[in-house]
């Protein structure tokens, strides 16, 4: 059926017009259909990561989401409260955000380099308090990072680190809400102003 209905317009050109014709629709059709296949394939789902299991030890799994906050000082004071909690995980996430124009120019090889840096620092001082700390960048949308991760860890809870409202571009696309609704797990959201925290800083007697 398929191929009558694919033959039948070149056969009506053909008798309508001219054998080149024809010859050009069929050129066409064949393109089309090309082209629909590619993008069928494109849209099929590949195959989900296999999950890490849970761990038996009792130990909880955090997942951690940040970006230019991941130097905050508020942010690592929630991480650290977790110790309480008993043996601890830790997966950091640092998507690599950038505005449309530098996603077409070398910048965006710089916000890479630099959210590599917070990361790792970030990173070696949970170490240092004795946190099992891995982390890695992530996809350039925060929920969609999220869900990459937690195919690989599956965690207990899950915290976002944000600027506060009006300097969030994560909070202006509604990420903590959109990662609640997708997600079955308790999202803590912690709001680092770094700004507050350098003039603290800058205040305090040295």
């Amino acid at each position: 059926m398929i191929v009558a209905a694919l033959l039948a317009p070149i056969a009506l050109v053909a008798v309508i017009w001219s054998t080149g014709a024809a010859l050009a629709v069929a050129g066409g059709l064949a393109l089309g259909l090309v082209f629909g296949l590619f993008v069928l394939r494109r849209d099929e789902p590949g195959p989900k990561a296999a999950l890490r299991p849970r761990r038996a030890d009792g130990t909880r799994r955090v997942l951690v989401v940040a970006n230019q906050t991941l130097s905050g000082r508020a942010l690592r004071t929630e991480i650290l409260g977790r110790s309480r909690q008993g043996r601890t995980e830790l997966r950091v996430v640092c998507p690599a955000l950038n505005s449309k124009i530098k996603h077409w120019t070398n910048e965006e090889d710089q916000a890479r380099v630099d959210a590599r840096d917070r990361l790792e620092q970030l990173l070696s001082a949970l170490r240092a308090e004795g946190f099992e700390a891995t982390g890695d960048i992530g996809d350039d949308d925060p929920v969609q990072a999220m869900e990459d991760a937690l195919r690989l860890f599956p965690a207990d809870e899950v915290i976002i680190s944000t600027h506060p409202a009006g300097r969030s571009n994560w909070l202006e696309h509604d990420v903590v809400n959109r990662a609640q609704d997708r997600f079955d797990l308790p999202v803590t959201h912690v709001v680092v102003d770094l700004e507050r925290e350098r003039a603290g800083a800058e205040a305090s007697p040295s």
